[in-house]
């Protein structure tokens, strides 16, 4: 199986407008598209498109129609010029936990054989809305890209800055890393890490005690630590239109 779990870490500062750390400890999958069905029959509290302890659907990412992911990918990278005979997709994110997730940021690694050659960066905030960020890659070890924010996500963050990602290719350990900066500086940084785990039963049960509710947890946290930056004192931003889902091609 190229499916895998990975357990570890997620962190996030904010240096302004006002300073701000967490932490919290997290699993992700991360799935080839095209063993899902096998991961399913083989793995009796994990379902695929299928209410279980833990489970993964088709809409809650893409353009959420509840239709293959795949196919989704390989239409966008056709449309943005950007298919290069990609054979294998795979997807990390959270899994639903009894019914529930809420993934901030889901990332889609594009590969041809076992070169990787596209990533989509899918973002979601906490209004139901999603865009996701399409660029090529350029086959090294260490991903490097930039862009404009595009998309509103924390009510507590202005629309004027950029991202920079940085990703590691993703074996036995994941490293994913995001700074968000104005003409000023830097105002904020989140990074995953984690360690690579077998996609089984004896895995999943682990996890289920390990990190108890986990999705539920991460939606919590979200909110409470909203509420913490507004007591000290960060300035509430209004978004100007409500959107569903959109993508952006960026070319760097």
């Amino acid at each position: 199986m190229n499916s895998c779990i990975y357990n570890g870490l997620v962190t996030h500062t904010r240096f302004k407008p006002v300073k701000h750390h967490l932490k919290y400890k997290t699993f992700s999958l991360f799935l080839d598209l095209d063993e899902i069905e096998k991961l399913d029959k083989s793995n009796p509290i994990f379902s695929y498109n299928k209410f279980n302890i833990f489970s993964f659907y088709n809409k809650d990412h893409g353009d959420r129609d509840g239709k293959s992911l795949k196919k989704w990918v390989l239409k966008n990278l056709e449309k943005f010029n950007i298919q290069q005979n990609i054979n294998k997709v795979k997807l990390l994110c959270y899994p639903r936990v009894f019914g529930y997730v809420f993934n901030p940021l889901s990332i889609f690694y594009c590969y041809q054989n076992n070169e990787l050659k596209a990533v989509f960066y899918e973002v979601k905030n906490t209004f139901n809305e999603q865009h996701t960020y399409i660029f090529k890659t350029k086959g090294k070890s260490k991903i490097k890209q930039t862009c404009k924010k595009k998309f509103y996500v924390s009510p507590f963050m202005d629309m004027e800055t950029k991202y920079d990602f940085k990703l590691l290719h993703p074996n036995e350990k994941l490293f994913v890393s995001i700074k968000q900066t104005d003409k000023e500086g830097t105002i904020l940084t989140a990074v995953q890490t984690g360690k690579r785990k077998e996609f089984n039963l004896s895995q999943l049960i682990t996890n289920f005690f390990k990190y108890p509710l986990m999705t539920v947890k991460i939606i919590s946290a979200i909110h409470f630590e909203a509420f913490i930056l507004w007591k000290k004192g960060a300035i509430y931003r209004p978004r100007d239109k409500k959107i569903k889902n959109k993508l952006s091609y960026e070319e760097n």
